[in-house]
């Protein structure tokens, strides 16, 4: 009588490979599925909000702590703040360089400027739409505090 010996099961050789397959064919595919630029926008906007927020705040108390009359310009780092009501203005001069934000044209910004009817809006540069993808700030008015207004629905 002859010995039959059957097999049954995989090797282990062979369960190693149909994992190796598999996370191949995730790591490509993976990325077609889950879409994280939504999440990457947002999440820099909502970073640029707290730099605004913090800028507009650290410009105001240095404000205060120099004794400063309501519209003196203050010094932060080196750079010229031009200030309303002991708050940064809503431009180029006050809050942008308060919050180190480079915002424009060039090649090299992450963000652009909007046209809002008051205040400046910094827009995240690369095809979102820019009115629901933004950050807004508009200057405090007298014995008030700016208004700074983050918008994400849209990124």
């Amino acid at each position: 009588m002859k010995k039959i010996n059957k097999q049954a099961g995989f090797t282990l050789i062979e369960l190693i490979m149909v994992i190796v397959i598999l996370g191949v064919l995730s790591a490509f595919a993976l990325p077609r599925f889950a879409d994280l630029g939504g999440n990457a926008r947002e999440a820099s906007i909502n970073g640029l909000g707290g730099s605004v927020k913090a800028a507009a705040n650290i410009a105001h108390a240095q404000s205060l702590a120099n004794g400063a009359a309501q519209n003196d310009d203050v010094t932060l780092e080196g750079q010229d703040i031009t200030m309303i009501n002991f708050y940064p203005t809503a431009d180029a001069a006050g809050i942008s360089e308060a919050a180190q934000v480079s915002a424009g044209s060039a090649a090299g910004d992450d963000y652009t400027l909007g046209t809002p009817t008051a205040g400046i809006r910094y827009e995240l540069a690369g095809g979102t739409d820019a009115a629901t993808c933004s950050v807004l700030y508009e200057a405090a008015g007298a014995n008030g505090t700016p208004t700074i207004t983050v918008t994400v629905t849209g990124c």
